[in-house]
């Protein structure tokens, strides 16, 4: 896993975002750099770098089959005998998502190690150089699995979640309970419909029942508190269950274990009984990632109940 002299091979793959980013002649920043273009600004390093342009993208306009063409590059880096690790350079927006897809999908058994930036390549402030030095480091320990260099700060993907829009210190961990995904999930999530709704005090089904018109395999709800909802909403659950469609319940609230404690027609127990299943740990973009992962690999509600719900022992 090291290069012809003996230096160790680290592939770096180039999606865009902010950290690629640079104003334009109409004052708006946009992916402008490629990957060789970022590692010429890292100080001398003991460390073979092998940089591949993927995407160029923002990362809000990921789909979900962006998503798995970089999952699938991170594969085959992987598999190369001479690679010792992977860099993703990634947008903020939707690194938490894609780092849970790859960790999944490959339960990778080689440093594998995301990073961005939250300030341009031409901002006064920009973090990508430094958080790029701190990825390569990362990578360069040999820590197996997927991790997130970010603002100084090393995190695991399980429980990721993007904490600010305009601090180098971007990302926070929604707890600290182990991945309940113990195994890979393979099956490509290309093609899946799954939708996240946001719910509000008081908000009726409208969204999740268009969701569900839209042919939505699974829906993730945004949901108030510990994971609540209103009456309307546990009627809407109910129809989903019926039409053979997952309902995972997560929450806005950023950080805690969900539980589906209270009643009151609306309340996480209500949804519960409905047939929704409580997301326990993962907020919104991480849930979808793995419902989707889930259904691409054909499990049933059991499993992917299981696999919020669960914690391991």
């Amino acid at each position: 896993m090291t290069g012809p002299d003996k230096t160790p091979l680290l592939a770096v793959l180039a999606t865009g975002g902010t950290i690629a980013s640079k104003k334009g002649a109409d004052g708006a920043a946009s992916p402008a750099l490629t990957g060789q273009d970022l590692l010429a600004m890292l100080p001398p390093m003991a460390v073979e770098l092998s940089p591949r342009e993927l995407l160029a993208k923002d990362s809000s306009c990921l789909t979900l089959a962006d998503m798995q063409a970089i999952s699938d590059a991170v594969g085959q880096a992987l598999a190369d005998p001479r690679v010792f690790g992977v860099v993703v350079l990634h947008g903020t927006d939707a690194m938490e998502e894609t780092a849970l897809l790859v960790q999944i999908q490959h339960q990778p058994g080689k440093p594998v190690v995301f990073t961005g930036a939250q300030f341009a390549a031409d901002h006064p402030q920009s973090d990508g150089p430094g958080n790029l030095a701190d990825a390569v480091r990362l990578a360069l320990g040999g820590a197996a699995g997927v991790a997130l260099a970010f603002g100084g700060q090393v995190f695991p993907v399980w429980g990721l979640y993007k904490s600010a829009s305009d601090s180098a210190q971007a990302f926070r961990c929604a707890g600290s309970e182990p991945a309940t995904v113990t195994h890979p999930l393979p099956a490509p999530v290309s093609g899946l419909r799954v939708d996240i709704v946001a719910l509000h005090p008081g908000g009726d089904a409208l969204h999740l029942d268009a969701s569900l018109a839209a042919g939505a395999r699974g829906i993730v709800l945004a949901a108030l508190g510990s994971g609540n909802a209103t009456p309307a909403l546990v009627s809407g659950i109910a129809r989903a269950k019926a039409a053979g469609v997952p309902v995972v319940v997560t929450s806005r609230v950023p950080e805690g274990l969900l539980a589906p404690v209270y009643g009151g027609g609306g309340g996480g127990h209500d949804m519960r009984r409905a047939g929704a299943i409580h997301a326990r740990l993962l907020r919104p973009g991480q849930a979808r990632i793995l419902l989707a992962l889930m259904l691409a690999n054909g499990c049933d509600m059991a499993e992917i109940a299981h696999a919020f719900e669960d914690a391991p022992a």
